[in-house]
C-alpha cells in the first residue's frame, strides 16, 4: 500500500478541500510575509508611527506582539520540562559527557568560522566611512559585561523569574521577564538531582515526560497560527521603520546580510557536505522553524520549532536534542554574536575614526567566541555589541548609532542563529554514530507539529510503516 502523509485523513474524517500546496507551511509563511509587506506599507503611508499608530498600524502591532508573547509564555516550562527530560534519558547513553564537550566545542569552531567572515566583510565594506550621519546616537538600555555573565548564573528564584518597574507620564508598568540561562541552570540541577535520588524520583520523572508532552500540544497550537503572527509582525516592522532606514546605513546593512548570506548558504552546506549528508535535506528540514526565526525575531520563542525539526526532520536523537537545542538558543548565536558584533565593531571604529591593529581583531574574535554564553537570556546582539566595544575600549556611543536599523538586520540575524542551532546537533550525532540517517534522508510530506497521535490517526490501519511514520513526521518544504 502506498505510503500517505499526515494531510491525508483517517477514516471517519472530513478529506480536506485544500490543495495539498496550499497547506504547506512554508507557502503560508510566504504569502504572510507578502501580505504583511502589504499592510505594512498601506499603515506607513497612511499616516501610521511608533508612537501615534493609525487603526491599522495598532491592529498589526497588537496581533504580533500578541504573538510573541504566546510564544514566550510556552519558553519557561518547555525548557524546565525538556531539559530534566533529556536529562533524565541520559541514563541510556553511555557517552553523554563526550557528547556535551562536542557540542560547545562545534559551537566554537561554527562561531569562529562565522566572526571570520565577519571581520573580512568589514575590511572589505568599510562600512562606517561615508554614511553622511551624525555623532549623535542613543545610549544602549543593556551593556554587556563579563561579570554579569557570571553573577547572572545564580537564579534569583526558583523559576529565573525577574521583574522590572517602569514610570512614564504618572503611569506604573511592570513588566516579568525570564532569564533563559538561569532556567537552564536550574533544570540541569534538578535533572542531575532526579538522577541521584534514583527510584523514589521515578514518579517526578514521570510526571515531568507528561508534562513535556502536555506543554508541546499547547506550543504546536500557537506554532500553526505563525502566519497569522507573521502578517502581524511584518506589517509592524514596515509600518514602523519601512526600507528607507537603510539608505544612510546602506553599506553596513548589506555588510551584515552578506555575511548571513554566506554562513547560511556556503559555510553551513560546506559543514553538512563535509559530514556526508544531504545539503538539501537539511535545508528542508531546517527551513520551518528559520521562516519562523525570520520573522519572530526570537531564537527562544522559536526554540519549540527548532527542536521538534531537528528531532524529525534531521534524525538527531530527542534525548540529545532536548539538551542540545536548548543550550543552543541561549548561546549558539552566529548572527547576533558573531557576525554582527564584528562588522559592528569594525564600523564605530571607522565611524569615529579609530584603527584597528591585528591584535584588536584577534581580540574580536576571542569575545565573539566566546561572549555569546554572556549574552544569553537577553537581548543578544545589542548587548553582545556593548560587550564587544567595551573589551575594545571602543566608544558606546556607536550602538545608538545602528539601533534605528536594528529590527530589519535582526530578522535576518535571528534566522541564522536558528539554522546553526539545529546544525550542531546534527554534526555531533553524525560524527557520534547516533544520527538516524533514515529520517534524516525521509522526503518531506508531512508537517511540522503532527504529533505521533497526529501521525497515527491520520493512516488507515495496517497502511502505515517504519519509513511512512518518519514521512509523516517530515516538515512540509
Amino acid at each position: 500500500m502506498s505510503k500517505t502523509s499526515n494531510l491525508s485523513t483517517a477514516p471517519g474524517k472530513t478529506a480536506s478541500t485544500f490543495p495539498k500546496w496550499a497547506t504547506s507551511f512554508g507557502v503560508q509563511i510566504i504569502a504572510a510575509l507578502i501580505v504583511g509587506l502589504a499592510l505594512g506599507l498601506i499603515a506607513k503611508y497612511t499616516g501610521s508611527t511608533k508612537t501615534a499608530p493609525n487603526g491599522l498600524g495598532a491592529t498589526l502591532q497588537t496581533i504580533g506582539s500578541s504573538y510573541v508573547s504566546l510564544l514566550q509564555t510556552a519558553v519557561v516550562p518547555l525548557i524546565f520540562t525538556a531539559v530534566v527530560s533529556s536529562i533524565a534519558n541520559l541514563r541510556q547513553v553511555s557517552n553523554a559527557a563526550k557528547l556535551a564537550w562536542n557540542t560547545l566545542l562545534w559551537f566554537a569552531i561554527t562561531s569562529l568560522i562565522a566572526v571570520l567572515i565577519g571581520i573580512g566583510l568589514g575590511v572589505l565594506f568599510q562600512p562606517g566611512t561615508g554614511t553622511g550621519i551624525n555623532s549623535q546616537g542613543e545610549a544602549p538600555g543593556k551593556v554587556g559585561s563579563w561579570w554579569a555573565f557570571l553573577t547572572g548564573l545564580f537564579p534569583k528564584n526558583f523559576l529565573g523569574l525577574g521583574a522590572s518597574t517602569t514610570i512614564a507620564d504618572d503611569a506604573v508598568t511592570t513588566a516579568v521577564n525570564f532569564n533563559v540561562l538561569q532556567i537552564l541552570v536550574i533544570a540541569i540541577a534538578v535533572g542531575v538531582a532526579a538522577l541521584k535520588v534514583g527510584k523514589q524520583a521515578e514518579p517526578f520523572l514521570t510526571f515531568n515526560a507528561s508534562a513535556l508532552a502536555v506543554i508541546q500540544k499547547v506550543l504546536w497550537w500557537i506554532i500553526r497560527i505563525a502566519p497569522l503572527g507573521t502578517i502581524g509582525l511584518i506589517g509592524n516592522a514596515v509600518a514602523i521603520y519601512g526600507w528607507d532606514t537603510i539608505g544612510s546605513l546602506g553599506k553596513f546593512t548589506v555588510a551584515i546580510y552578506v555575511g548571513l548570506a554566506l554562513v547560511l548558504f556556503a559555510v553551513y552546506p560546506v559543514l553538512v557536505r563535509s559530514h556526508g549528508l544531504s545539503v538539501k535535506q537539511y535545508f528542508s528540514g531546517v527551513w520551518p522553524a528559520v521562516q519562523l526565526a525570520f520573522v519572530s525575531r526570537s531564537s527562544i520563542g522559536t526554540l519549540p520549532l527548532t527542536q521538534r525539526v531537528t528531532e524529525r526532520n534531521l534524525g538527531v536523537p530527542s534525548g540529545y536534542a532536548s539538551f542540545a537545542v536548548p543550550l543552543g538558543a541561549t548561546t549558539k548565536m552566529d548572527g547576533c554574536a558573531a557576525i554582527y558584533p564584528a562588522i559592528a565593531a569594525i564600523f564605530v571604529a571607522q565611524f569615529f575614526g579609530i584603527n584597528l591593529d591585528f591584535s584588536q581583531y584577534l581580540l574580536i574574535a576571542l569575545v565573539s567566541v566566546l561572549g555569546s554564553a554572556a549574552t544569553a537570556g537577553t537581548t543578544g546582539a545589542v548587548v553582545m555589541l556593548t560587550l564587544t566595544l567595551s573589551t575594545l575600549g571602543l566608544p558606546l556611543a556607536g550602538v545608538g548609532l545602528l539601533l534605528s536599523i536594528d529590527p530589519i538586520l535582526d530578522m535576518g540575524r535571528t534566522a541564522v542563529n536558528v539554522a546553526g542551532q539545529a546544525l550542531v546537533p546534527t554534526i555531533v550525532a553524525r560524527r557520534q554514530g547516533i544520527l538516524d540517517e533514515e529520517l534524516y534522508n525521509a522526503p518531506r510530506h508531512g508537517t511540522a507539529f503532527a504529533d505521533e497521535a497526529d501521525a497515527a490517526e491520520s493512516t488507515a490501519p495496517g497502511s502505515a510503516t517504519p519509513a511512512a511514520d518518519r514521512e509523516l513526521a517530515g516538515a512540509a518544504s
